[in-house]
């Protein structure tokens, strides 16, 4: 029998999973599963995807959707912070303890093929579908769930997020997600979360802005704050700004003798000085 791998196509990629799907009976993931499919199907048809532009691969515990790059990610998005999420609150008031569903979402896009064997579903092929898969299954999107109180967690891929998400379309607030560095599998990866980053996570360390960066602005960041002075001189505790002094602290303005702290007028005087045309000694 000859096996046919299909040219690669690219697609919008949409992976889902159950939160501690493994840990239910078979009865409650029974229900588990098919509320799944419920909520994606509401999510889809809100997004204005038909039946024969989307590909859907059943993971028992998750779902892989493979959407027409036809459909606009934007409407997508739009689906999956609030189609999504309504579907999963309207189920959880009514199931059991035993039967609550959580979600983690990633939404990314990439080429993807198919390995077709006669007698088996599935075979998708592809290293932007095995990224998405790392990305779903990274520790800072398994935290952000449970630490928060809402049903579901979405992350989304670099590509997404630089071709759609900061551009701020409707209803898309880029300042919601927060990039985060992950490690899956040996792979380093970046994704972007939308709401806070869990507790003891940080972003990625940021590259050094450049002069022009830091004195305009950019991105937000520093507008109107002016560069810091270097010193002019030499000596514990003693900075120069511009016209002003400062002594371990204190403000010099003008003249003055022995200063202890706080905010002064006046030169400082350190020993003995003779005041030109005064006859006088500090």
């Amino acid at each position: 029998m000859t096996l046919v791998l299909t040219e690669p196509v690219n697609r919008t990629i949409l992976l889902l999973d159950i939160e501690d799907f493994s840990r239910r009976d078979d009865v409650a993931q029974a229900c588990l599963r098919r509320e799944l499919h419920s909520v994606v199907e509401d999510t889809l048809a809100e997004a204005g995807v038909e039946r024969n532009m989307q590909y859907r691969e059943d993971r028992g515990d998750g779902l892989i959707v493979l959407i027409s790059a036809d459909i606009p990610k934007t409407a997508l998005l739009r689906a999956l912070l609030t189609t999504t999420p309504d579907g999963l609150c309207q189920y959880n008031r009514l199931a059991s303890s035993s039967a609550q569903m959580r979600l983690r979402m990633v939404l990314a896009a990439g080429e993807v093929a198919f390995d077709r064997k006669h007698g088996t579903v599935g075979g998708l092929v592809g290293h932007d579908l095995n990224q998405s898969c790392r990305l779903l299954d990274a520790d800072v999107l398994r935290e952000a769930l449970a630490q928060r109180d809402a049903d579901c967690a979405l992350g989304v891929s670099t590509p997404v997020y630089q071709g759609v998400v900061r551009h701020g379309h409707r209803g898309l607030r880029p300042e919601e997600f927060h990039r985060a560095s992950v490690s899956v599998k040996k792979d380093r990866l970046e994704l972007w979360l939308h709401g806070p980053l869990p507790y003891g996570t940080t972003g990625p360390a940021q590259e050094p802005a450049s002069a022009e960066s830091e004195s305009t602005g950019a991105h937000g960041e520093g507008a109107g704050r002016p560069p810091a002075a270097e010193p002019a001189g030499r000596g514990a505790g003693i900075t120069f700004h511009g016209g002003t002094v400062s002594f371990g602290g204190s403000q010099v303005l003008g003249d003055q003798t022995g200063v202890s702290g706080g905010h002064v007028s006046g030169d400082v005087v350190m020993g003995n000085v003779q005041r030109e045309g005064r006859g006088e000694q500090a």
